[in-house]
């Protein structure tokens, strides 16, 4: 006879694994199909949970995807704090050109990206609820660089990240040139001569 705590049309005995297992799921399916290719039922099938499942914890494949590429932000682009500027800054744009290139949260973000232009309500949330937390790890070297004295204390961070990153993003988004480790370099190597002469 069955236990009674068996899990009917899921094979994952705890609830986090089998919102991992989604996840992934979404991740993967995305890369393999794009955007319009990705369903929840598709979804549900490879993870090995009821619809049912996922449709408990997100209203639509557009939350799971937002939910799946937050997570991977947060694991993959956290900058480094090694305690010098250069080296941080060169990690972690050459991190976040490779995570945009190559990876499969990569393509999330590339297509979610797209779909954006056509619904401004995805475009919101994607800026105001997902984009801005990544935003404010972006500025953290910047911060602990002006703690320290490396930088003025006047910089406009803001502006310096644009300058940083947004080279990145316009190969990425919108020429599809290659963002190899030589340019992200150069782009670090440009901001320390414009505010730390000495570093050169």
């Amino acid at each position: 006879m069955e236990s009674s705590t068996t899990h009917r049309g899921n094979r994952h005995g705890r609830s986090e694994e089998a919102r991992r297992a989604v996840l992934e799921a979404a991740d993967d399916l995305l890369a393999e199909r794009g955007f319009a290719g990705v369903t929840i039922e598709g979804i549900a099938a490879r993870a090995g949970v009821a619809k049912q499942t996922i449709y408990r914890w997100w209203p639509s494949k557009v939350d799971v995807l937002l939910e799946a590429f937050t997570e991977d932000m947060a694991e993959h682009l956290t900058p480094p704090d090694t305690g010098d500027l250069a080296t941080d800054l060169r990690t972690h744009l050459a991190n976040l050109a490779e995570f945009l290139t190559t990876s499969d949260p990569g393509a999330v973000f590339r297509a979610l990206t797209g779909q954006a232009q056509h619904d401004p309500q995805l475009a919101t949330r994607l800026r105001d609820d997902h984009l801005s937390a990544q935003r404010a790890r972006d500025r953290l070297p910047l911060h602990r660089a002006i703690e320290r004295g490396d930088l003025p204390a006047d910089i406009d961070v803001d502006a310096a990240l644009d300058h940083l990153l947004g080279p990145i993003h316009y190969r990425v988004l919108v020429t599809g040139t290659p963002v190899p480790r030589s340019f992200t370099d150069d782009l670090v190597a440009a901001f320390l001569h414009r505010h730390r002469p000495d570093s050169r």
